[in-house]
């Protein structure tokens, strides 16, 4: 039996299948893998393109595909997967297909959550922070009655992953929420109404500061990428810096960006950043660590990406046994490691095999956790 005990829940993209505002936005046909296969290096040795293997480039629309993603995160210790989720204000959802099926249809027979991502839609990762593509809005407690009745089939279902006998919700931006505690009080509340225990509410932040219980939540999830910009200067980010505005102006064939494809935009050391994604502090309240096997967003960002360079499955056991370590005074039903992520395969953000390590990560977490 492994010393190491924690419920390993794997937050979970959903954009691999065509919607109608990325065709128009992105081009016809547009998914996260459309970025994905345009990816090029930087430099030597930076690892680019990424590209699945055992899975291929699915379609979240096929049944087959996600019976199989769920097997696989199950037989390596994943315990669920927390579903991104959009609900914009006002009724506007996005992306829903995917998790309306699973729900629909009872498969697969695997646990899941929801995470709220109340995030605007812009430009931003392609050099257009002012483009506006949706706008996350709070239009107040009538969308709110209506967002939680939405949501009320899937808190029902029977694989909802559950933290003290309640639903776990996760919201991704919390301090983004004007009212946030009428907000958190009124979905309680209505969970109540409608028989449930409650609602369990961890508020994602990059924050080690941002006390849940003055803002209406119950927990955190410590997604600490923030402490490198306030801690660890990237290696290799002068070039980028020097011919910012000629890239930004001139475009990539210019002689700019021939030099920045020597030295990458922001350039980490995985092995250098494992001490800065956990925490050192003790909290008052419920605090959760938040994993990341790997991390290279290039392929969505270009020149505005980040870097985590050299990070290999042995490296990411290190980092998974400090968080799990956090977790040892925890009850069992507390004992809550989030993972970042299952599948964000442009952010260079997954578990999910791909062509240079194959299983690699996953065997360290089933190492690990079982």
């Amino acid at each position: 039996m492994s010393e190491y005990k924690a419920r390993a829940i794997a937050f979970y993209l959903p954009q691999y299948h065509t919607i109608p505002e990325n065709d128009k936005w992105w081009g016809k046909g547009f998914t996260e893998w459309t970025n994905v296969t345009k990816a090029r290096p930087f430099f030597k040795g930076h690892y680019q393109p990424r590209l699945p293997a055992d899975l291929g480039f699915y379609d979240l629309r096929v049944p087959e595909i996600r019976e199989a993603q769920a097997a696989m995160a199950a037989a390596y210790g994943i315990e669920g997967f927390c579903y991104w989720h959009y609900w914009f204000g006002n009724g506007r959802k996005i992306l829903e297909r995917p998790i309306t099926e699973v729900i629909a249809s009872g498969h697969p027979d695997f646990p899941f959550c929801l995470a709220w991502a109340n995030e605007t839609w812009s430009g931003i990762w392609h050099g257009n922070p002012d483009q506006i593509l949706i706008e996350q809005t709070y239009p107040g407690e009538q969308d709110y009655i209506d967002y939680f009745n939405y949501l009320l089939t899937a808190f029902r279902d029977r694989r909802y992953i559950l933290v003290d006998g309640k639903p776990l919700f996760c919201i991704n931006a919390p301090e983004q929420i004007p009212d946030i505690n009428y907000f958190t009080n009124l979905f309680r509340s209505l969970a109540i109404q409608n028989g449930l225990k409650g609602l369990y509410i961890v508020a994602n932040t990059g924050y080690e500061d941002w006390d849940p219980t003055q803002h209406g939540c119950d927990a955190v999830n410590l997604v600490l990428v923030g402490n490198l910009y306030r801690g660890l200067p990237p290696t290799k980010n002068i070039i980028y810096r020097k011919y910012k505005n000629q890239i930004i102006k001139k475009g990539w064939l210019t002689r700019a960006y021939r030099k920045l494809r020597k030295k990458p935009v922001q350039t980490y050391n995985y092995e250098d950043v494992i001490p800065f994604l956990t925490s050192k502090k003790t909290f008052d309240y419920d605090a959760y660590p938040c994993v990341i096997p790997n991390w290279d967003n290039t392929a969505r960002s270009g020149i505005n990406g980040m870097v985590f360079h050299h990070s290999t499955p042995q490296l990411f056991e290190e980092h998974l046994k400090n968080a799990i370590q956090l977790l040892s005074s925890k009850p069992e039903d507390k004992k809550l490691l989030f993972v970042k992520s299952w599948n964000e395969w442009a952010e260079g953000n997954y578990l999910e095999p791909d062509r240079k390590y194959g299983h690699g990560y996953l065997e360290v977490l089933k190492k690990i956790l079982s």
